[in-house]
C-alpha cells in the first residue's frame, strides 16, 4: 500500500516524486519506458533549457494556452525555486537571451541525473518499463493495474503522463484516458510548436527551401487581414511550409484561425525588415538604385536581404531582376517596398500532433484545484505537467510549467490523507 503512486517519469513526475517523498517514504514511480526524463534529454537540443528567469507576468504571457492558471503553483514553487533545486544540487545554471536558463555544462543529461539521484536518495521506488493499464477508484482507495497484470495499491495518484507529442519519448495519451474514466473532461488536443504548412507554388517548387530569414515578423491574420498575432524570430523555409521559432510560435494560432474562420486556408504576413516602416523603405530603395543607375536592380540592391528571397520578391513586384536603375519606376519601387514589408501567403495547417514539440488541450483546468493540483471531483487524484491544459511557446516555458505543477501536485499528494 502506497502513500503516492505516480504515474509517468518525465520531468514533471520525477519532481512531483521528489517532492512527494520529502514527507512520505511510501512514494512510487511508474514508467513505461526504461529511463527517466526521456522527454528532458533532447530538450533545448540536448542542453535542457530548464526554466525561464524572466518575471511571472512575462512568464505568463509567453503560455498562451491558460498560463494564469501557473500563478497560484508559482506561490508554492516557481521559476527561481527551479534554479534553486538544480543548483543546490551542483548544477550551475547560466542564462541566455530572452532568460533561457540552461545547465552550465550545456548537457541535459546532468539535469536528468539530479533529478533521478535526488529521487533515489529520498527512497522512491521506481518501477520502469512498465505500463499502467487502468485506474480505478473504491472505497478512497485506487487501484491500478499494471500490464503484468499485478495491482497496485495507493491514498494519492499523481497522473504525469505527458501530452501526445514527440511519441517516441513515451508520451501517447494515456493519462487522458485514464482522466476520462475517472470522470474528467478533455478539451479538443492539437499540435503546438509545430511547423506550418502551404500549398503555394512558391513551397512547392521548393525554391524557397532551406531559406532562412533572420529577425523578421511573421504574422497569422485574421479574416478582416489584422494580426492575430506577431512574432519577430527566425524563420524557415522547408519543402512543406515554414518552420523555425517564429513559425512554430505562430502554429497554434494557424489552428484557431481554421477552427473558427472554418475555412481551409489561412493568411500569413512576412516583414523582412521590421526596423524600419514602408515609407523609410521606400526611399532607402531609391537611394540605391539611384547610387548605381547603370547596375542591375538585383545588384544594387545586394546585401538588403538573402539574394535568395531578393530574387524571389522582385519577381513577386513584377520587376525584371536585370532591369536597370536608370529603367525603373517610382511605382515598381513602391511595389517592391510594399512586398517586403508585408508579403502575405495562404498556409493549410500544420504538421500532425506527432510531430508538436508540446500538445494544446487536455485536462480541463475548472476541475482542478490550481493550489494543490488536486482534482475537485475525485479527492486524492492530482494531475501535472503537459496532460494538463496548458501550454507555451519553446524557452523553458513548458518545462517550468511541469516542474512547478509536478512540485505542487507531488507536495499535496505526499501528505493528502482522505
Amino acid at each position: 500500500m502506497y502513500q503516492t503512486v505516480i504515474i509517468g517519469g518525465g520531468p514533471s513526475g520525477s519532481m512531483a516524486a521528489v517532492a512527494a517523498s520529502q514527507l512520505n517514504d511510501k512514494v512510487l514511480l511508474i514508467e513505461k519506458k526504461k529511463g527517466l526524463g526521456r522527454k528532458l534529454k533532447i530538450s533545448g537540443g540536448g542542453r535542457c533549457n530548464v526554466t525561464n528567469r524572466l518575471p511571472y507576468e512575462e512568464i505568463i504571457k509567453n503560455i498562451p494556452g491558460n498560463g494564469k492558471f501557473l500563478y497560484s503553483p508559482f506561490s508554492t514553487f516557481d521559476n527561481e525555486s527551479i534554479i534553486d533545486f538544480f543548483e543546490s544540487r551542483g548544477v550551475k545554471l547560466k542564462e541566455e537571451d530572452h532568460g533561457r536558463m540552461f545547465p552550465v555544462s550545456n548537457k541535459a543529461q546532468d539535469v536528468v541525473d539530479t533529478l533521478t539521484q535526488t529521487i533515489q536518495q529520498q527512497h522512491v521506488e521506481v518501477m520502469e518499463e512498465t505500463q499502467v493499464n487502468s485506474v480505478i477508484y473504491e472505497d478512497n482507495i485506487f487501484k491500478l493495474t499494471l500490464d503484468n497484470s499485478k495491482v497496485i495499491s495507493a491514498h494519492t495518484v499523481v497522473i504525469a503522463t505527458g501530452g501526445n507529442s514527440v511519441p517516441q519519448t513515451g508520451s501517447t495519451g494515456d493519462g487522458y484516458k485514464f482522466a476520462e474514466r475517472l470522470g474528467h473532461t478533455i478539451t479538443e488536443l492539437f499540435p503546438t510548436e509545430v511547423p506550418i504548412t502551404s500549398a503555394e507554388p512558391f513551397i512547392k517548387d521548393n525554391r524557397l527551401k532551406g531559406l532562412s530569414l533572420k529577425n523578421i515578423k511573421l504574422s497569422v491574420l485574421k479574416k478582416n487581414g489584422k494580426p492575430r498575432v506577431t512574432h519577430r524570430m527566425d524563420m524557415i523555409f522547408t519543402h512543406f511550409g515554414i518552420s523555425g521559432p517564429a513559425a512554430l510560435r505562430c502554429s497554434q494560432f494557424v489552428y484557431k484561425e481554421q477552427k473558427y474562420q472554418k475555412k481551409q486556408v489561412v493568411h500569413m504576413s512576412l516583414d523582412v525588415l521590421p526596423d524600419i516602416n514602408e515609407e523609410e523603405l521606400r526611399h532607402k530603395l531609391k537611394k540605391l538604385v539611384d547610387k548605381s543607375p547603370n547596375k542591375a536592380i538585383k545588384n544594387s540592391l545586394h546585401g538588403l536581404v538573402e539574394e535568395r528571397y531578393l530574387l524571389f520578391m522582385l519577381e513577386q513586384a513584377g520587376i525584371l531582376n536585370d532591369i536597370t536603375g536608370h529603367h525603373i519606376s517610382n511605382e515598381q519601387l513602391r511595389n517592391l517596398a510594399q512586398h517586403l514589408k508585408n508579403f502575405t501567403f495562404e498556409v493549410n495547417g500544420t504538421l500532425p500532433l506527432d510531430k508538436a514539440f508540446v500538445t494544446g488541450g487536455g485536462i480541463h483546468l475548472k476541475e482542478l484545484n490550481p493550489k494543490t493540483m488536486m482534482s475537485k471531483l475525485l479527492p486524492g487524484l492530482f494531475f501535472s505537467g503537459e496532460v494538463l491544459d496548458i501550454h507555451g511557446y519553446t524557452g523553458g516555458y513548458n518545462i517550468t510549467s511541469a516542474l512547478v505543477t509536478g512540485y505542487v501536485a507531488g507536495r499535496n499528494a505526499g501528505q493528502f490523507t482522505h
